[in-house]
């Protein structure tokens, strides 16, 4: 089984320098690209490869560079940006990777600056994640050392300056337009769309936001071509995936499979199945916003289709399982108590909404709930629902909320008559 992303990354060793990079065939695809193929043609390689975005919205990656404006009428500053803010309650797949190989996101990073003509980029990084940083960092200064960054790249007219930037700390900065307001300083609230970060972006100039694991499979498309990366998955998804499970189960972890590949597989083999004494009762397939999922979905496929016909998101793939000792409504309320503290604030219904939400759960949880606090837990799930609030984060924030009212409906009735936590 190929695993492209992960083949050079050990745990009990430090990441590649530049040169060990090089000699395991490093920055083959930068010299394929810039030496070999029209920026044209790598998105259209791209675009065939069928690489949808990593970090939750499952686009076609080619597709959203397509948008980018190219030609002589175009602005000729352009920004590339590596989405490394990861604070979604579940999800460690990125760090993996920042820590484990940072000269392969820098090299795919470089191949999408090309492809869209960007000449300054960004790795906007959560500010958790020292030790990334420092790896990064040092992966860069080598990178510009190499010939790989600044000016005429190859000895072509292509150039690039990349910069780290370490966030301050907030989950708004995952959304890609808050993302570009932080990076100019600003408050990290959305933007309004349109128009799209792809024409009018970071300082009002095309930009493209890709997530960390998107990025880094570019240098691998490159160099073995689009029926190959179509070939690694077991679905219409190309690629692999980097997949994660944590909670009760023997072996939490991440792990790099083929695209498709089935939750009970993830759970049972890989994950170890659950711990001695416990037993499953859902799963968030996607990380903490998205909605749970119980038995009967376990033999689904974990790609993006598949996911969302079993009602829930593929979101980034990794997976938070809730066991039999744990209750439903804690589980639930720790979530959304998250959510609300994160929320910027921007529009009425996030910033009022989820931190009622989330006063409803914890008197539930105290044993103080009333008859008909479910009734306003779902129709708190419908106000915050798509469509009614500035961008995703509350939409999102409901998520396990509204499934769990569906399949644990009887733990939160059993907190109100008992009065009461049964789990306690």
């Amino acid at each position: 089984m190929e695993r492209p992303l992960t083949r050079n990354i050990h745990p009990n060793r430090p990441p590649l320098t530049a040169k060990e990079y090089e000699m395991a065939g490093g920055y083959m695809a930068v010299k394929q690209a810039l030496l070999k193929m029209t920026p044209s043609e790598v998105v259209e390689l791209i675009k065939e490869s069928n690489l949808k975005g990593r970090g939750g919205a499952g686009f076609n990656t080619g597709m959203k560079w397509s948008f980018v404006p190219m030609g002589e009428t175009a602005p000729t500053t352009k920004y590339i940006v590596a989405n490394a803010d990861e604070m979604e309650p579940g999800t460690f797949k990125d760090r993996l990777l920042l820590e484990g190989n940072p000269h392969q996101l820098i090299e795919g990073m470089i191949v999408a600056a090309y492809a869209i003509q960007a000449t300054q980029g960004y790795v906007f990084l959560r500010f958790a994640y020292k030790e990334a940083a420092i790896r990064i960092t040092k992966a860069i200064i080598e990178a510009y050392a190499e010939g790989y960054l600044g000016d005429h790249i190859l000895g072509t007219g292509f150039s690039l300056h990349l910069h780290l930037h370490t966030g301050v700390g907030r989950y708004m900065c995952g959304e890609e337009t808050a993302l570009l307001n932080a990076l100019e300083g600003k408050r990290a609230t959305p933007r309004a769309k349109p128009p799209f970060p792809q024409v009018s972006g970071l300082f009002g100039k095309p930009t493209i936001v890709n997530n960390v694991e998107t990025l880094c499979n570019i240098p691998h498309i490159i160099n073995n071509g689009a029926d190959w990366f179509k070939s690694l998955s077991y679905s219409e998804d190309g690629g692999t995936k980097l997949y994660g499970v944590s909670g009760n189960v023997k072996t939490p972890g991440c792990w790099e499979l083929p695209m498709g590949v089935s939750m009970r597989e993830l759970i049972e083999e890989h994950a170890g199945g659950m711990k001695d004494g416990y037993k499953f009762r859902g799963v968030l397939p996607g990380g903490a916003s998205t909605d749970f999922l119980i038995e009967q979905h376990l033999d689904i496929k974990m790609d993006f289709k598949s996911v969302s016909m079993a009602g829930s998101r593929l979101g980034t793939g990794t997976m938070i399982v809730l066991d039999d000792k744990t209750c439903p409504v804690g589980f639930v309320h720790n979530l959304e108590q998250f959510f609300a503290r994160e929320s910027c604030g921007w529009c009425t219904p996030c910033r009022e909404g989820l931190p009622w939400v989330e006063k409803i759960l914890w008197s539930i949880e105290q044993g103080k709930g009333a008859s008909n606090d479910i009734e306003l837990l779902f129709e708190h799930a419908r106000l915050l629902g798509p469509g009614n609030t500035f961008c995703a984060l509350a939409p999102g924030a409901v998520e396990p909320l509204q499934s769990a009212l569906k399949y644990f409906r009887e733990d939160f009735e059993q907190h109100i008559h008992q009065r009461k936590c049964p789990y306690d």
